[in-house]
């Protein structure tokens, strides 16, 4: 799964949260609502060196689990050097940075609204400079280098208007939540009523487009669907972009009902045939998707795209071996680890009471800790909070305890399983495995399994799989994978 947190406020570029407990993949949704440079004052000395700074410094800040380019940006203003920072895989632009300068060849940058610093050494050139940043308890090394002009970031397959089919902007209700959902549906030209899909994202507040990374994966795919005879219908989740409602305190049993809502909406519509609808889910949406077909003989057919067969808490167990693995950790490490994150898991299903969890929580990473050095020790308190922050919720207590097979086993509908081969977060064989074993216990006659050779979770042509080569990635959803849905598409909507 795709985990993510929101941070609203001005602006908060936090480019990776980790553990020793168990990986994953952190996606941060900035919102800025005040977009501000600060500019200083330097002296004429000071005026000359800031000369050799001025221009586009492009990075990449790297953690566990992804990579993120960050570009600095200095421009001379009479007697001010104007600082600005972007985050292009974030699209975030213009952060503002309220002091940087050079003394000699040494280089430095301050962030406060980011609580970020940069110390570095300009190299011989005047087009490198290596350094140190650091933000909060984090640093990482970071060598900048001066761009002759502007980053471009290349996604060939995002689509841009005019489209040839009718896009219209919608809003409909979620009646039971008592909460308006925004999204757009996409009708194909020609005379219908179309079959048509719900496209549900994964885990985290996603805009009706799943944008990531500089990606927008439903766009893509509901561009490719409705030019192939396909009405789609993508929303924003709830609380996210223009759709109303509070993401925060949901779990997945929520943003069903959502989902529902949006498929409840197509039967409104003229232009839809109503006995053709179904469901579609990405990662979480793959775990939606079974839930509302399961309750409503309506929907005529889901698709799983890296949806889960497994449990919850099976699939974070599996996650944390196959990136740790990836990144070279010893099979006796990636066990301690996965023991620990067991202890922390059964606290959570086991502890109702989220005070009591949490001082559980603190007990078993203080342990952990034991016979560590003082500096390490140090860092207990905050990767602790950190952990607690993200697992300690009502989100990931459902998620740990859900279970898959409660739904897929009611589906009666035709269902499609899509997987990479490098998935690292929701494991192909062992879920796509699960999901098989279902369909046939169950007598479930109308399912297509797939694994697809060198997609990653997001469906691109990958080589490892790691999270970090999403957004170095310029493709954004595999044409067969869209092929694949298209052909099954076709054959149960005839």
């Amino acid at each position: 799964m795709i985990f993510a947190i929101r941070v609203a406020s001005i602006v908060v570029i936090l480019l990776f949260l980790r553990t020793n407990f168990y990986f994953n993949y952190m996606k941060f949704l900035i919102s800025i609502s005040i977009i501000f440079s600060l500019f200083f004052s330097c002296s004429y000395a000071q005026k000359e060196g800031n000369k050799r700074l001025q221009g586009s410094w492009l990075g990449k800040i790297k953690s566990n689990a992804i990579e993120l380019r960050v570009v600095f940006n200095f421009k001379q203003s009479g007697d001010s050097l104007k600082a600005t920072l972007d985050s292009p895989d974030q699209g975030a632009k213009d952060i503002p940075v309220n002091k940087g300068w050079i003394d000699g060849d040494s280089v430095f940058i301050t962030a406060s609204l980011l609580n970020g610093k940069y110390k570095g050494l300009m190299q011989v050139g005047d087009s490198t400079i290596e350094g140190l940043w650091t933000q909060g308890s984090y640093s990482s090394s970071l060598s900048l280098h001066l761009l002759s002009g502007t980053l471009v970031i290349r996604r060939p397959q995002e689509p841009h208007e005019p489209f040839p089919y009718k896009s219209e902007d919608i809003v409909f209700s979620n009646k039971t939540a008592r909460i308006e959902l925004a999204g757009t549906l996409t009708i194909p030209e020609g005379k219908g009523p179309f079959a048509a899909v719900v496209l549900v994202t994964e885990s985290g507040p996603q805009n009706r487009n799943e944008e990531l990374l500089g990606h927008k994966p439903f766009l893509v795919l509901s561009d490719f669907l409705t030019r192939n005879g396909i009405a789609v219908l993508r929303y924003d989740d709830r609380g996210t972009n223009k759709s109303k409602g509070n993401f925060a305190r949901s779990t997945t049993f929520d943003f069903a009902d959502d989902a529902e809502a949006a498929f409840n909406y197509l039967l409104t519509r003229n232009e839809i045939n109503h006995d053709k609808i179904g469901i579609a889910g990405h990662s979480e949406g793959g775990m939606i998707a079974p839930v509302i077909a399961a309750r409503n003989k309506k929907v005529r057919f889901i698709i799983l795209l890296a949806g889960p067969g497994l449990t919850g808490r099976e699939i974070l167990l599996h996650q944390t071996a196959l990136i740790s693995k990836a990144y070279g950790m010893s099979d006796g490490k990636i066990d301690s680890a996965n023991a620990i994150n067991n202890k922390i898991y059964e606290v959570l299903e086991k502890e109702p009471d989220s005070l009591i969890a949490s001082r559980k929580i603190k007990q078993i990473i203080s342990e952990e800790y034991e016979g560590y050095s003082k500096e390490e020790k140090q860092h207990e308190t905050i990767e602790a909070e950190q952990t607690i922050r993200q697992v300690n919720t009502r989100w990931f207590r459902t998620f740990l305890r859900f279970d898959p097979a409660i739904y897929l086993s009611k589906v009666q509908c035709p269902v499609l399983a899509l997987n990479g081969a490098n998935d690292l977060q929701v494991p192909p064989d062992e879920d796509l495995n699960a999901i098989l074993d279902i369909m046939e216990k169950t007598g479930n006659k109308f399912y297509q399994i797939n694994k697809l050779p060198e997609l990653n979770h997001l469906f691109q042509h990958s080589k490892t799989g790691l999270p970090a080569e999403y957004n170095q990635i310029e493709e954004t959803f595999a044409p067969e994978a869209m092929q694949v849905i298209i052909d099954w598409l076709k054959r149960i909507t005839e």
